[in-house]
């Protein structure tokens, strides 16, 4: 059996899926997503040494699989929400041109300035939950369900440190999910806590 931090989410499977509830314009649209993210990410390598777009691709598929979410915008920001982190040439306006505006500004919300978190990286985190805590939710949704599939990857050497990982979920971002009557953000906090649960033993 394939180990999970092996796995992605294929092309053909995820096309296949989208064609149960979205029309052909948005399922082109949602495939776009996937190329850029899988063109991003090409030469990149986790810390667990899987590739990076696997990851990209497996929070596409929680999204869709596991919590249902049938909003082609959210989908593309699950796929994309790295790029602009990652990508020395993409920009939120070249995003808003192909994916639209609200797709682009979930993704900008998502993006930290990776130079600035390695100056002073719980500053630049407690400054991007605060910021998550006044964001649409959609934003939220996303970073919960990409901290999910990173819970799913601890056991595979995916933190240098995954108790402190695993703590500051715990402490910054599971209060905003627990605090929300979203039905979206509930049942990622309930899957995040049987990861944190599985874990800590």
């Amino acid at each position: 059996m394939t180990p999970y931090n092996q796995t992605g989410y294929d092309r053909y499977d995820l096309e296949r899926d989208l064609t149960n509830f979205l029309d052909p314009i948005d399922i082109h649209r949602v495939m776009s997503a996937y190329d850029l993210a899988e063109e991003v990410h090409r030469n990149q390598k986790r810390n667990d040494d899987s590739p990076y777009f696997f990851h990209c691709a497996r929070v596409c598929r929680i999204l869709m699989k596991e919590i249902l979410i049938q909003d082609p915008d959210i989908l593309i920001a699950g796929l994309t929400h790295d790029v602009l982190e990652d990508s020395p040439s993409l920009t939120q306006e070249v995003l808003a041109y192909n994916f639209g505006e609200y797709a682009a500004y979930i993704v900008q919300i998502l993006t930290k300035n990776l130079d600035e978190q390695k100056v002073d990286p719980e500053s630049i985190e407690r400054a991007h939950v605060e910021l998550l805590a006044k964001s649409p939710s959609d934003c939220l949704i996303i970073k919960l369900a990409a901290r999910l599939d990173n819970f799913r990857c601890l056991d595979f050497q995916l933190k240098r440190n995954p108790l402190i990982y695993v703590n500051r979920t715990n402490e910054l971002y599971l209060p905003l999910a627990d605090s929300s009557n979203n039905a979206f953000l509930q049942k990622l906090s309930e899957e995040l806590k049987k990861e944190r649960n599985k874990f800590l033993g």
